[in-house]
């Protein structure tokens, strides 16, 4: 009997591995994705701004910096995830943690992804409106 016992444990199905390692790839890819639209976006507002006030190329980084702040979460998330696939205690991963940190993943990078899309809007139309009068820049911060 124990030696069935082993061998179930041994044979066991690899969707569920499937299905975890697809949330780490879930949680890293849509967070880098947000990251990059948001630097990019807020990046294009910047340099159209810094042709008429470089004075406030540096002041207006902070979108930048926001949505880069975007993909390290992903990749914290990655890292946590992979580190229960790998450790659980009897050795056996379930489906249920599979699906767990699938949902995980998904909820990490959509809700990154959602937020560097408006980090990206947000950030090119206050910096561009930062240039045109400073009081704006406050707002811009606290609309991040």
């Amino acid at each position: 009997r124990m030696i069935f016992e082993i061998a179930t444990i041994d044979e066991q199905d690899n969707t569920n591995y499937f299905f975890g390692f697809l949330g780490i790839a879930c949680a890293v890819v849509f967070a880098n994705l947000g990251s990059a639209y948001g630097s990019a976006k807020s990046g294009v507002g910047i340099t159209s701004m810094g042709v008429l006030r470089p004075d406030l190329i540096i002041k207006s980084v902070v979108p930048v910096v926001m949505a880069g702040i975007l993909g390290i979460y992903g990749l914290i998330i990655g890292v946590i995830l992979n580190q229960k696939i790998g450790g659980t205690a009897a050795g056996y991963y379930y489906p249920k943690n599979g699906f767990s940190h699938l949902s995980s993943g998904l909820c990490c990078g959509l809700s990154s992804l959602a937020a560097g899309l408006a980090i990206g809007v947000v950030g090119d139309a206050g910096v561009r409106a930062n240039a045109q009068q400073e009081q704006v820049f406050v707002g811009m911060l606290l609309t991040l």
